[in-house]
């Protein structure tokens, strides 16, 4: 489920809903619930002073239902695995998002995707700023079979 928290971007929810059932489909995990919802740069800034003690706003924010000791296996092949739980919710700006991708060159639809993926990997409990790249090297991989290379 995507909610639209905030005023300042546009966006086209459904487009990013379809996406969102596609990475489920991808990562064996249909069953399993998230939320996702679009905040402002103040909303997030102030999400992010509170959970992490980091100033400002940033794009993605993860707040998983469960801690994990490790990440959750990545089936194979897609529509193999059984995670059929609450994964969490993830929080977005879409401002910060536009920012970010005017930068690196992507449209906002684009960078959407690439932070609604980035946010289920956290989720499913990857984490780049710990794990030696691993988090880093799948979410490249899924990115290219994803189309968002």
């Amino acid at each position: 489920m995507i909610l639209n928290r905030q005023r300042n971007v546009r966006v086209a929810r459904r487009p990013l809903e379809s996406f969102l059932r596609r990475v489920q489909a991808e990562l064996g995990f249909q069953e399993a619930g998230v939320t996702i919802c679009l905040v402002s740069d103040a909303e997030i800034a102030r999400m992010n002073e509170t959970f992490r003690k980091k100033k400002g706003p940033t794009d993605v924010l993860s707040f998983p239902s469960v801690v994990r000791r490790r990440p959750v296996p990545l089936p194979r092949n897609s529509n193999k695995g059984k995670v059929a739980e609450y994964l969490g919710d993830i929080a977005i700006s879409p401002a910060t998002a536009r920012r970010y991708a005017k930068k690196s060159g992507r449209e906002l639809p684009s960078e959407l995707r690439v932070l609604i993926l980035h946010g289920v990997l956290h989720l499913l409990g990857y984490d780049h700023e710990t794990d030696r790249g691993q988090m880093d090297r799948v979410e490249r991989k899924l990115r290219v079979r994803l189309g968002l290379a």
